[in-house]
């Protein structure tokens, strides 16, 4: 199969100005996924239902994010990436707009999900800056900065979202973003060129409905399961059993359309390859083992009064959650750069064992110290937010198959997701399966140890990633 390809002729001054744009895109994404957070108390009050309802908003989000993920890289590659993130910061503009002016919470829903076309927006600018930069430590340097944002906006945003919503209303948080995406969209379409790598090539659109389905019947199936956590239900876990196997039947079928169609989304070969299979699975393990510590689990202790410390909500996020994301934001380029000179994998390595000892220090000595929580959080921004973040992100590029870049970066984006929401399944069952003993500093502490076993998993998956020897300096 022989494909044509436009790629941009880039200059230095116009490398400046893509970043610029791409950067810009990414933090309007990042609101969307970050700014809400302080501001969901709020949104029940003003749109007069409950938490778990609104709850239910973000969920949404994140899973239009994951599945759109999926294949608008892939697109991108056919029809023209400038074209398709312009598409997704309007579409972000649109439903936030939506949102904003939702009279109830069935039309915030319908906001969040359109917002959520934004999902592949990290990955897409990664993709983007790849082919305008060739310079492998330049480009290492350049990842890890946008990358970072992913972390949060230094640590800004949760702030913000809280003094928004608290003086101005939930729906001003909304009117923000509209600016914001309008600004980005505005800048990516001055500022950036346009690539089609894959012009000429059809889309493989029977695969795209069959590995969307999976993927999302998938997530649905874990977004249910967390709900047995907090109290058992037998329709709940049949509904969740239902939605696996509807989950894989769509994958046996994605297999069996890949297999046949003469342009595939995902050669089925390239699905064989360690250089696919072993980053999505420590994307996977290690969402699963970190996310749901430092996004759930360390605030929530920090702030009980027992066994915790007593911490208020805004002093949390000032010693806990702002430190994890500035220094994720500072550290996030310099392991960009180091990552093309000392490779990639090795950079990796060194952030997931980095991780493996902010875990224990948070769990065998923060439990017990504010000051250590404190430092193993931090380290936990350094190793983690800085460094294993950027890698897996900079790897799914750098490993994407020659004819097909969109791919991989775009399933590594879904394993991100998946690895969220199990996060939020596996961590909160074992704080709770363990809270029947009566020990509450003792459940956190086997709630913080799974997450530590399943990031040494996620080291030792590491260890099979290849060298991307063509994106490192000779």
């Amino acid at each position: 199969m022989s494909t044509l390809t436009y790629e941009p002729k880039t200059t230095r001054g116009s490398v400046t100005a893509l970043t610029a744009a791409l950067l810009t895109a990414c933090v309007a994404f990042q609101l969307n996924a970050s700014m809400l957070s302080p501001a969901l108390v709020t949104m029940g009050t003003e749109l007069h239902t409950d938490q778990a309802v609104i709850g239910l908003s973000q969920t949404w989000f994140f899973t239009a994010a994951a599945l759109f993920s999926l294949f608008l890289p892939r697109l991108s590659d056919i029809v023209g990436r400038k074209k398709i993130l312009l598409g997704m910061m309007v579409m972000m503009a649109v439903g936030s707009l939506i949102a904003a002016m939702a009279p109830d919470i069935t039309w915030l829903f319908v906001g969040r999900i359109v917002q959520g076309v934004s999902g592949p927006t990290v990955p897409l600018c990664l993709i983007m800056l790849r082919s305008a930069v060739s310079d492998p430590r330049k480009y290492g340097a350049l990842m890890g900065l946008i990358t970072a944002v992913n972390g949060g906006v230094a640590g800004v945003d949760s702030f913000v979202g809280g003094y928004f919503a608290e003086h101005f209303g939930f729906r001003s948080i909304f009117w923000l973003m509209v600016a914001l995406a309008l600004l980005a969209a505005a800048l990516v379409a001055v500022l950036a060129g346009e690539s089609k790598p894959a012009v000429g090539t059809k889309m493989d659109w029977p695969g795209v409905f069959f590995i969307v389905i999976a993927v999302g019947a998938l997530l649905t199936a874990l977004n249910e399961a967390s709900k047995l956590v907090s109290a058992f239900s037998a329709g709940t876990l049949t509904l969740a059993i239902a939605l696996v196997a509807v989950a894989a039947i769509a994958f046996c079928g994605f297999w069996i359309v890949e297999k046949r169609t003469p342009q595939p989304m995902v050669e089925t070969a390239h699905l064989r390859r360690r250089s696919t299979w072993a980053p999505l699975l420590t994307t996977t393990l290690t969402m699963t083992g970190v996310f749901a510590v430092i996004n759930g689990i360390v605030p929530a202790y920090v702030q009980a009064t027992a066994p915790g410390f007593g911490v208020g909500p805004t002093e949390m996020s000032l010693i806990i959650l702002t430190p994890y994301a500035l220094l994720g934001w500072i550290v996030g380029p310099i392991t960009g750069r180091l990552a093309p000179v000392l490779g990639y994998t090795k950079v990796l390595r060194i952030g997931m064992a980095g991780s493996v000892v902010a875990l224990a220090i948070i769990a065998f000595f923060g439990l017990s110290s504010l000051p250590m929580m404190i430092a193993g959080t931090a380290l936990l921004g350094i190793m983690y937010a800085g460094t294993v973040n950027i890698m897996l992100n900079g790897l799914g590029v750098v490993l994407s198959p020659e004819g097909n870049p969109g791919f991989l970066p775009g399933m590594n984006a879904g394993a991100f997701n998946l690895g969220a929401g199990l996060s939020f399944l596996v961590l909160p069952a074992a704080l709770v399966a363990s809270s029947a003993l009566g020990d509450a500093q003792a459940s956190y502490l086997n709630a913080i140890a799974v997450g530590l076993i399943i990031t040494v998993a996620a080291f030792a998956a590491s260890l099979l990633i290849p060298k991307p020897v063509e994106a490192e300096a000779k």
